[in-house]
């Protein structure tokens, strides 16, 4: 009773003092907001006016390490995120080998991408479908379910975005070798460890079968390994202990039979690595019987037999009889990834070129990540009259090393190889670069000109190197990523930044540097 008075009294108040009568009202949907302004009069007026405030748009295409980092460390709430992948959850993948031979089981590496979403506070929703069209000019991307998810798998369907973050990985580089795709097994999914897991138990029962030759027997039982990086060695390795302590057991007959041999292009295998690990790694290979042909490329692959060419050796080819074969070459550009490259002038390269804050070069609200993608780190030597003019504070164009000392932490940030070059030549400071520049003159004394100054940096970008595509690199990507995510509004109202030397009209942001520990911004 008293509420209806109150409304009663309410209503005359507004009728007899129209011009005192606005009402804001501000109600909240999922996915933005509305703002409704009512200037009540006697008359009744026009309807209210809704102005929508809209939450920016996050589009993320992939389910990976990148990816799925990216999710979790995200936690702006100003942001409405959509996930787009085929794969409906994230997958341990360095444990893949270890699937393959049972060590551990499929349910023990994977997470379902809706259980890690669900725990979020920001608004993420996730859509099993694959992109097959990237349109950065307008931004949207063309998707469509998978096969298994619709009824003829053609509904497709477009998504538009403010900012797309891709992390779709790569698929097996075959380097268009004949007849891989069509006899190889590659070890890049869950399914894939599924496959050569039952491949192994089939070779084993087929060739215990009492209708076959001893020669029949061998070629059935050689399992052989295409590619001497990480995944091939691992897998190489945990088929040898499957084998030997396992099935021999199960298949006491086959033992004498069995062979495993691995196959690489180069020198040596894990050459991406410590030269102590490859050895160690080759030494313990010979002592497990494991038969590794270095300097073997492999030409063509039937269904019975794989050829190999050495080099060096006048193009000669050689033929392997096998039973199975897992191709585990390296990382191969998407095509999704290669149209859209061809579309914004990448089409030479073998992944998604980004700046040092991983956007994509050419657009500005794409970001790329992960396998996919490929840092182009600046050289010292391009932007060294900008690096000259900012350490030269009284610009009297000559540079001392007190100066040089005060900006080299951002310089450093800025251009990481630097910092290499000094540990590479076992140089304690920065003032014994420049006085290799100067000559015999004393440290605190020396004065370089910007011709000097070139010559002390000249060789600092001969230690540039690319981030290995590893599953650390990738999460600290996407970690990385999330941060900046996260204080984009800041950074907005705050044109300076955290980083004090950058370069003009840059992002705000310290550049991605790829360390042993979780990355800083």
């Amino acid at each position: 009773m008293n509420s209806l008075s109150l409304l009663k009294r309410a209503s005359r108040y507004f009728d007899d003092y129209p011009s005192l009568a606005k009402l804001v009202v501000v109600c909240t949907i999922s996915g933005g907001g509305y703002v409704a302004y009512a200037d009540a009069n006697g008359t009744g007026g026009s309807p209210p006016v809704l102005e929508e405030i809209k939450k920016k748009k996050v589009v993320v295409l992939g389910t990976g390490w990148a990816g799925t980092s990216f999710l979790k460390k995200l936690d702006n709430p100003s942001y409405d995120v959509q996930v787009i992948s085929p794969r409906n959850y994230f997958a341990f993948t360095p444990l893949l080998p270890s699937v393959t031979c049972g060590t551990v089981e499929a349910r023990s590496i994977v997470e379902p991408i809706r259980s890690i979403v669900r725990k979020k506070s920001i608004d993420v929703k996730y859509w099993e479908a694959e992109c097959f069209k990237i349109d950065a000019e307008n931004k949207k991307v063309h998707c469509r379910p998978n096969p298994d998810s619709s009824q003829n798998g053609k509904e497709e369907f477009v998504v538009d975005y403010d900012y797309l973050v891709i992390a779709m990985g790569g698929c097996p580089n075959t380097f268009n070798t004949p007849g891989v795709v069509e006899n190889c097994n590659f070890l890049k999914e869950v399914e894939d460890a599924q496959q050569i897991r039952q491949s192994v138990i089939n070779s084993f029962e087929k060739a215990s079968l009492p209708t076959l030759s001893d020669e029949e027997r061998k070629r059935i039982l050689h399992f052989v390994i295409v590619g001497g990086g990480p995944t091939g060695v691992e897998f190489a390795a945990e088929l040898h202990d499957f084998v030997n302590e396992d099935l021999v057991k199960l298949y006491p007959a086959a033992k004498d039979f069995v062979k495993i041999t691995l196959l690489e292009a180069s020198d040596h295998i894990l050459n991406m690595f410590d030269k102590r690990i490859t050895d160690f790694a080759e030494s313990k290979f010979q002592r497990d019987g494991i038969d590794m042909k270095l300097g073997s490329m492999v030409v063509k692959v039937s269904d019975k037999e794989i050829s190999t060419k050495v080099r060096g050796n006048s193009g000669e080819i050689t033929t392997i009889p096998y039973g199975m074969v897992v191709w585990s070459t390296g990382i191969g550009t998407h095509p999704v990834i290669r149209d859209f490259m061809q579309k914004i002038g990448q089409s030479n390269r073998r992944a998604l070129a980004t700046d040092e804050w991983l956007r994509v070069e050419g657009c500005g609200s794409i970001y790329a990540l992960g396998d996919c993608a490929t840092i182009n780190q600046r050289k010292v030597m391009e932007d060294i009259a900008a690096i000259f003019k900012k350490a030269d504070k009284d610009n009297s164009g000559t540079l001392t090393v007190k100066e040089f000392r005060e900006v080299i932490k951002d310089i450093c940030e800025r251009y990481p190889q630097l910092e290499l070059y000094l540990k590479s030549k076992k140089m304690r400071d920065i003032a014994d670069l420049l006085k290799m520049a100067k000559g015999d003159v004393a440290k605190e004394a020396i004065e370089l000109n910007i011709e000097e100054f070139k010559k002390a940096l000249s060789e600092v970008d001969s230690q540039m190197k690319n981030h290995p595509a590893t599953a650390q690199v990738a999460a600290q990507q996407g970690t990385y990523l999330a941060k900046c995510f996260n204080r984009m509004e800041e950074a907005e109202k705050n044109p300076e930044g955290p980083i004090r030397f950058r370069e003009e009209g840059r992002h705000r942001f310290r550049p991605f540097r790829y360390i042993l520990n979780p990355v800083r911004i």
